[in-house]
């Protein structure tokens, strides 16, 4: 398999016996909770795509372009928590001058939430700093797995952007 870019990880033969990762993330956590409650069910498809989903949540925001401005209802879709939590968050946000409420020209009722230019440079910031975390995170794998599993991932979402 030729060299891998990154660390590498050594492992013992107690982790290769095991079978346990040397890195643990929130899935596993999450995983090994439904395996204590329901030992029979087969819960290994949560390896993959729980990780897909929390991906999706923290990488939707990022994708909004010009003019940086959702419904408070496209947050709630894209980050999957509660209108209260969310409202909480705007208050939070908006008193840190980083977004700010503005009617919705298409809905007399409704809302926008837009980015200030204050919050724009963080959002800048922020997403310097997950490209860098998410280089390093992909780190262990060379540039044809990383291609191999890109190609794994277009598969298994192509038919959700085809509809």
């Amino acid at each position: 398999m030729g060299h891998r870019a990154g660390p590498r990880i050594e492992t013992d033969a107690d982790d290769e016996i095991l079978g346990e990762p040397l890195l643990r993330d929130e899935v596993d956590d999450l995983v090994a909770a439904w395996r204590a409650q329901r030992p029979d069910l087969d819960v290994e498809p949560m390896q993959v795509l729980s990780r897909i989903s929390r991906l999706a949540r923290h990488l939707d925001i990022a994708r909004q372009g010009p003019p940086f401005q959702l419904t408070p209802g496209a947050l709630l879709r894209a980050t999957l928590v509660t209108s209260g939590t969310m409202t909480n968050r705007i208050d939070r946000l908006a008193g840190e001058g980083l977004v700010r409420r503005e009617p919705d020209p298409r809905d007399k009722r409704g809302v926008l939430v837009t980015l200030t230019d204050q919050g724009q440079e963080r959002v800048d910031a922020a997403l310097a700093g997950l490209l860098s975390r998410e280089r390093a995170l992909l780190a262990g794998l060379d540039d044809g797995e990383r291609r191999h599993l890109a190609d794994l991932m277009r598969i298994l979402l192509a038919p959700f952007d085809a509809e």
